[in-house]
């Protein structure tokens, strides 16, 4: 079941839906009153944009890199993401969004909910398209770029990545490149940081910061997941972090389940504070394609992963020495996420002001308080 077309529903409409979607996954008939708005923290524009509207968002945080997949000496896949492609993926998803009803590119926090559709705030998921040129930074905050993550996973010319042998942290570069963010109003994101890199981005940042997606090193020992110090040092600088769908850095419980997203929640919640955590997807709108062409057969769709995990643990990188049973939790894999979170959090005795803020009143307050 899918949630009402428009994409910003009153907390009746809302009340209704969650309860509808909760009962059909079997969560009870409870759900918690909609938020002034819904907001993603980390996803990608489907190809059918309608799918915004269906999924109740009012707005997003969109990763547009283009990436290109090469292979290193030992034979390891690394994701790299060039200027020329990124760029131009820019200009693409601009030009895309500039007529359509159901999103825009949003400039400032303060653009959530000020017009129909969803505020979509664009993100490069590395500093890889600035090379070493940082004017790159203003001319793409120029052009419409809100959101810039250090790096993906690997050592970079600005910052260490989590999944090295070793870590390091921010370069000279990458102090540099942190005062052009702050200085022309990017918000920094530390996802896929290595601790080093997180902390002295929260250390030496003029504003809040986002670990966009990412999960709790205490609930899943792995390099990728937040360690209560991280959290706390993002939360401490006003800054926040998005709980995401990948399942197998949820849990290593082998079936997963939303309660597992729930005690992520609660987590960050009990280190941080009710105003440092909120929902992410890092998957399409409409959910892992090849689980949802499996239909969320964990066992099968994890298959696609195991190439990519062996590597990492021949390569010794810390936290890969188990392996994953799953990827996403199934009752989430699908368009209605969002509202089945919302009624999920509801029946774990979750405040209705603090579902506000998690589903979607904290994203907008850190949007708010770095973009305006």
């Amino acid at each position: 079941m899918t949630p009402p077309r428009p994409s910003v529903m009153n907390r009746r409409s809302f009340l209704a839906t969650g309860a509808a979607i909760a009962a059909a996954h079997g969560l009870g008939a409870h759900a918690t009153a909609k938020p002034p708005v819904m907001i993603d923290g980390l996803s990608f524009l489907p190809d059918n944009l309608a799918e915004l509207r269906a999924a109740g968002l009012g707005g997003m945080i969109c990763d547009i890199s283009e990436i290109e997949e090469v292979r290193d000496a030992d034979n390891v896949p690394r994701y790299l993401r060039t200027y020329e492609k990124c760029s131009a993926a820019l200009d693409a998803a601009i030009e895309r969004l500039a007529t359509r009803p159901e999103a825009f590119v949003a400039l400032k926090g303060s653009d959530i909910s000020s017009r129909p559709g969803c505020a979509t705030f664009l993100q490069f998921q590395s500093c890889e398209p600035v090379g070493t040129d940082l004017a790159r930074i203003a001319d793409f905050h120029r052009r419409g770029l809100r959101v810039l993550q250090f790096t993906h996973h690997n050592n970079n010319l600005f910052a260490g990545g989590a999944l090295e042998r070793e870590w390091s942290g921010l370069t000279p570069l990458g102090i540099e490149g942190l005062a052009e963010m702050n200085r022309v109003g990017i918000v920094p994101d530390v996802s896929h940081g290595s601790e080093p890199t997180m902390l002295a981005v929260a250390r030496r940042s003029t504003t809040p910061i986002l670990l966009s997606h990412g999960a709790c090193k205490a609930i899943v020992d792995h390099p990728r997941c937040a360690s209560d110090t991280v959290i706390r040092a993002i939360a401490d600088k006003g800054g926040m972090m998005g709980i995401f769908m990948m399942s197998f850095w949820l849990t290593r419980d082998p079936v997963p389940t939303v309660d597992h997203l729930i005690a992520q929640i609660r987590h960050v919640a009990n280190v941080a504070g009710i105003e440092a955590v909120g929902i992410s997807n890092d998957f399409p709108m409409a959910g892992q394609t090849n689980l949802v062409a499996l239909k969320n057969d964990n066992a099968a769709g994890v298959q696609e992963y195991l190439s990519w995990w062996q590597a990492m643990r021949d390569q010794q990188i810390a936290g890969f020495d188990w392996t994953p049973e799953h990827v996403v939790i199934p009752e989430l894999n699908n368009i209605g996420r969002m509202a089945t979170i919302a009624a999920a959090l509801d029946k774990a005795r979750f405040a209705p002001r603090e579902v506000d803020k998690i589903m979607g009143g904290n994203w907008q307050r850190v949007l708010t308080d770095v973009l305006g």
